[in-house]
């Protein structure tokens, strides 16, 4: 995994070498120069200034004003979380000891464009029946012929060991489906263990970079990274998957339907994930706030940057008006397509 190495490396080099300890009084020390700081870092090392549509210089303009010396942290901290919410960016964080900022857009799109109904899924396709097996919650659907996984986060355990004994467990079942809606994302580990028991040809699944110049366009050449190859000790599942996704689905959840998109078997259904496909990266303001961005990008095969959400293969949102009934039509629109 030679480009997970890699990142990693450039991540961790974001890292100062000591911590600056927090300020605790309510006088702001180095407001202007913390503000020119931040603004500068992300000015340089933010990798999605294309996508987002930002103007980053007309923002200096319109916030820089608004900061002096003597201001409170509270109101530095206030225009900064403004500026950074215009990135409407899930990883742009700024952390203080008395709160922390985080995308309003993001959060807002994932609660009010959620495709899932849980008590409808817990109560009529999971059951009071269901299995757990490391992070997923499963069960068996339309008589047994289709295996239902249920998977929350990606920072609960994946690994390829428990996936294949879960589905296993379901001989006469002639395909799965593996529910992500909802799903904010986690380790990208997790992403590769399930990966490595679909089947291998191997697809290119996506390009990398990282941003490496001050320039808005500077990024390193790009890094091809193709399908894990299958475990081992786990034969391939060779039946049909379905990935169900929705604007929750954020961060790894977005690069699990990104890479999906590229295997054969498998089809993704739903909404539009919720983005979030560059890797963050940390580090410090002078008065020791602690910031947080993205500082590399991802393209599909064909070139195209997803970060503000991968499109399924076939677009089903739910029918709040078959929920009363117990159906949740995304679910099963996935089964028919197993069984045909």
């Amino acid at each position: 995994m030679k480009h997970r190495l890699i990142i990693i490396a450039i991540v961790l080099a974001f890292f100062p070498s000591c911590e600056k300890v927090f300020m605790d009084d309510d006088i702001s020390s180095d407001a202007v120069s913390s503000f020119n700081y931040l603004w500068q870092k992300v000015d340089q090392q933010y990798s999605f200034f294309d996508v987002k549509g930002v103007d980053w210089d007309s923002i200096y303009n319109v916030y820089r004003p608004q900061v002096f010396e003597g201001m409170t942290n509270d109101s530095l901290f206030r225009v900064m979380r403004a500026m950074l919410n215009l990135l409407n960016d899930g990883h742009v964080n700024l952390v203080t000891p008395f709160d922390v900022m985080h995308s309003r857009q993001v959060y807002e799109q994932m609660i009010a464009q959620s495709n899932i109904d849980l008590n409808t899924v817990i109560l009529n396709y999971l059951t009071v029946d269901y299995h757990s097996t490391a992070g997923f919650r499963h069960h068996s659907i339309r008589n047994g012929k289709v295996a239902y996984l249920y998977y929350p986060s990606f920072s609960n355990s994946a690994s390829t060991a428990s996936l294949s004994q879960i589905l296993r467990g379901y001989p006469n079942a002639v395909g799965a489906i593996i529910d992500i809606r909802q799903n904010g994302g986690g380790s990208i580990e997790n992403v590769w263990n399930i990966l490595k028991l679909m089947p291998n040809n191997g697809q290119l699944l996506y390009t990398t970079q990282i941003k490496n110049g001050p320039n808005h366009d500077d990024f390193s050449t790009a890094e091809k990274v193709t399908a894990p190859p299958v475990s081992e000790d786990y034969p391939a599942y060779p039946k049909p998957v379905v990935v169900l996704t929705d604007r929750g689905s954020y961060s790894a959840s977005s690069f699990f339907a990104l890479c999906a998109k590229e295997y054969s078997n498998i089809t993704v259904v739903g909404d539009t994930t919720g983005g979030g496909l560059g890797l963050p990266a940390s580090g410090y303001l002078p008065n020791g706030w602690r910031y947080r961005f993205s500082i590399t990008r991802t393209l599909d095969p064909r070139g195209v940057n997803y970060e503000n959400g991968v499109p399924p293969d076939e677009v089903v949102i739910l029918d709040k008006s078959r929920l009363p009934l117990g159906i949740d039509n995304v679910i099963e629109r996935a089964c028919d397509i197993i069984l045909q």
